[in-house]
C-alpha cells in the first residue's frame, strides 16, 4: 500500500482513502469484531438521538467513526478532536470539502479542551479504541468534561478493551486465542501497529506528522483498562443518569451512558 501517487510529493497526490483502508485493516488485526462494534454504536445513536445527530468524535484518529456515521446518516454532522498530527492529516485529507465535518487539534488531558469546540453541546459523544491510553484518574476527569458536553437526553459511548479482573482464567483463554489468530494474520501478511507506522513514516505526506506524533506519544501509552462496571459507575457519578454495556465481545465492550 502506498499513500501517494508515483509522482506525488507533499499532500497533493496523496490517496487518503487508501490510508483509511490501510488503517482499518491494521485495526482489524487487533479487533476482528470492529465493524460489528461500530454498527451497534450507530444503532444506539439512532435509537437515542435520531438520524440527524450532532456528533463529537472523541479521539477521532483517522475519522473511522465519522466515516461510518455519515455513510449511514447523511444528515448528521461531526466534530472530530484528536492530538495525533498523522492521524488528523489522514482525517482532514479524507473529509476535505465536506462541510458536515470539522476537526479540532487538542489534548484531552488539557482541562480546557472543550473551549476549542465549535458547539457547546452535542447529541452524542462517541469514541473507540482510544481512552485506554489514559490512566483511571485522568479518565474519570475526562468523563466529567464529557458529561458537560452531552445535552439532556444525549448519549456518550466508549468502545474499548475493558478488563474484568475477577475472571483471570477466562481472560487468559480469550487472550491466548486472540493472539494465536493475530499471529496467523501476520503470517498471512497483515500489518501490525508498528509496521503500519513504519509505512506511514516513509510516505512524503505523513513523514513529518508521524515524526511529531512519536514525539508526543512515544511508541504507546501505558494507560489503564478498567472493567465495564468501573466505567458505568464513574459515568453515573459524573452526571449521567444511566450507564451500561450495550454490546461486548470476549475482548471488547461498548459502554453507553445516557444523560
Amino acid at each position: 500500500m502506498t499513500g501517494t501517487t508515483a509522482t506525488g510529493t507533499g499532500t497533493a497526490g496523496t490517496d487518503w482513502q487508501a490510508w483509511q483502508e490501510s488503517w482499518d485493516r491494521q485495526q482489524e488485526w487487533y479487533m476482528p469484531d470492529r465493524e460489528e462494534r461500530f454498527r451497534i454504536m450507530l444503532d444506539m445513536v439512532e435509537a437515542c438521538v435520531g438520524t440527524e445527530p450532532r456528533i463529537l468524535d472523541l479521539a477521532c484518529g483517522t475519522g473511522s467513526i465519522t466515516a461510518r456515521l455519515l455513510a449511514r446518516f447523511p444528515g448528521a454532522t461531526s466534530t472530530g478532536i484528536d492530538l495525533d498530527p498523522a492521524l488528523l492529516a489522514i482525517a482532514r485529507g479524507t473529509f476535505d470539502g465536506d462541510d458536515r465535518v470539522t476537526f479540532v487539534e487538542a489534548d484531552l488531558k488539557d482541562p480546557d479542551w472543550p473551549a476549542r469546540l465549535p458547539y457547546e453541546t452535542y447529541d452524542a459523544v462517541l469514541t473507540a479504541t482510544a481512552l485506554h491510553w489514559l490512566h483511571s484518574a485522568p479518565l474519570a476527569a475526562l468523563y466529567g468534561r464529557i458529561a458537560g458536553l452531552v445535552r439532556h437526553g444525549g448519549v456518550f459511548m466508549n468502545a474499548d478493551h475493558m478488563i474484568d479482573e475477577t475472571t483471570p482464567r477466562i481472560n487468559a483463554a480469550e487472550r491466548g486465542l486472540r493472539h494465536a489468530r493475530m499471529d496467523q494474520a501476520t503470517r498471512d501478511g497483515a500489518l501490525d501497529w508498528a509496521q503500519w507506522w513504519q509505512l506511514a513514516a516513509k510516505d512524503p505526506a505523513l513523514a513529518g506528522p508521524t515524526a511529531r506524533r512519536f514525539e508526543i506519544y512515544g511508541d504507546h501509552a501505558d494507560g489503564d483498562m478498567p472493567s465495564p462496571q468501573w466505567h458505568a459507575r464513574v459515568l453515573r457519578e459524573k452526571g449521567f443518569g444511566e450507564a451500561r454495556a450495550v454490546w461486548c465481545s470476549p475482548a471488547d465492550t461498548l459502554l453507553l451512558a445516557l444523560k
